[in-house]
């Protein structure tokens, strides 16, 4: 999409498209690190496992090589004794494979994370494209990868010249040494060069990994018209956003209007506020906000009211300072009981036909504490 719009990827991935990415399998992965960590697993093993390897592969020689006249010229019997030498010298070998194999399990998930993917291992005829193979060989990708190998060599033959040149003396002396001697000998010098050729290769990893992770990142990074066009897809567009809003709301206002009704009083500004309460001694520690709003909300609200005989009380500072300090279902705040208790009180003992009329009641003044008042 970048080359057909000619936007540049400048964006940084979303976590959706890093989420997709690694659903196709497409996460952050180094070679050399696992490469690397296997040699050392499998040197570490054979340093710590080399005296029993030594010793048991020794005990297969020997009993491979010791055999009767008969056991020579009998073809079965040999089949079986090779049978068995295998059989032994993979059990002498298993805890050093059973530790290679969790190593090779565990390494790639050390920069990625876990991750198994069909799409990844699906057959996909453009892989086979001549052309794109091409150019993937002559991509910043294939130069790294090139550029790696050549590294490679030179440090382990470098390392192997070294080890070799410094360790010379033990290697010639070998043929003068007893058969036991000379296999541990053999063991330890064997071990020990393995163990530093696998070190070797950790300057190849600590160029790789950084190289991997900023490959990968480049890969997904996005153009700003991909970011939008995600956005839309995620949160949807705009305009209908704001329409979903406005239906909301209408909603909400008619449920709060369908509670004016039940209103005990509704105090008004009294034409730019107006604030409905109900009291139910049963259910409630306190008056509740049924309804509230400003302007036209407002005049909708006295209109309600007045349409089903609900008391309308016009107290200015009262009522700015509960819509201001509540919202919709909420009680009042305890500064406000004796001011609105007040007003209830007073509301009550008007009678009957008074309530009927539909005329806005006058109230005496109330008192507002200072830090709930609103200008």
């Amino acid at each position: 999409m970048a080359a057909e719009s000619g936007q540049e990827r400048t964006e940084q991935p979303t976590p959706k498209r890093l989420n997709e990415a690694r659903k196709k399998g497409q996460i952050a992965r180094s070679r050399e690190l696992n490469t690397t960590l296997v040699l050392l697993a499998g040197a570490g093993g054979m340093i710590f496992l080399g005296d029993n390897i030594m010793s048991g592969l020794k005990g297969i020689m020997t009993s491979g090589l010791t055999l009767q006249r008969e056991v020579l010229f009998n073809p079965d019997t040999m089949l079986e004794n090779f049978s068995s030498s295998v059989a032994d010298a993979l059990l002498i070998l298993s805890p050093l494979f059973v530790l290679l194999v969790f190593v090779a399990f565990l390494a790639p998930m050390l920069l990625g994370g876990f991750s198994f993917s069909a799409e990844a291992i699906s057959v996909k005829m453009s892989k086979l494209d001549p052309i794109k193979g091409l150019g993937k060989i002559f991509a910043v990708r294939g130069l790294v990868e090139l550029l790696k190998a050549l590294a490679k060599f030179v440090i382990v033959a470098t390392v192997v010249i070294v080890y070799l040149w410094i360790n010379t003396d033990k290697f010639l002396h070998l043929a003068d040494l007893e058969i036991d001697v000379a296999l541990a000998e053999t063991g330890y010098l064997i071990f020990w060069g393995f163990l530093f050729i696998s070190c070797a290769l950790i300057v190849v990893t600590m160029v790789d990994v950084p190289f991997q992770l900023w490959d990968h990142k480049k890969q997904l990074m996005m153009t700003l018209q991909e970011v939008k066009d995600e956005f839309k897809e995620t949160d949807g567009h705009p305009e209908v956003k704001q329409h979903i809003r406005k239906l909301q709301m209408e909603m909400a206002e008619r449920r709060m209007m369908q509670e004016v009704p039940n209103a005990d009083v509704v105090i008004t500004n009294p034409t730019h506020y107006a604030v409905a309460l109900k009291y139910d001694q049963t259910s409630m520690g306190a008056p509740r906000v049924i309804a509230k709003g400003a302007d036209l909300i407002a005049a909708e609200i006295r209109k309600v009211a007045s349409e089903n005989n609900v008391p309308i009380a016009a107290a200015p500072p009262l009522t700015r300072a509960l819509f201001f300090n509540t919202e919709l279902n909420d009680e009042i705040p305890a500064g406000l009981y004796l001011a609105v208790a007040q007003i209830l009180a007073y509301v009550y003992q008007l009678d009957k036909s008074r309530r009927s009329s539909n005329d806005e009641i006058n109230l005496p003044d109330v008192d507002i504490p200072d830090n709930l008042k609103h200008d």
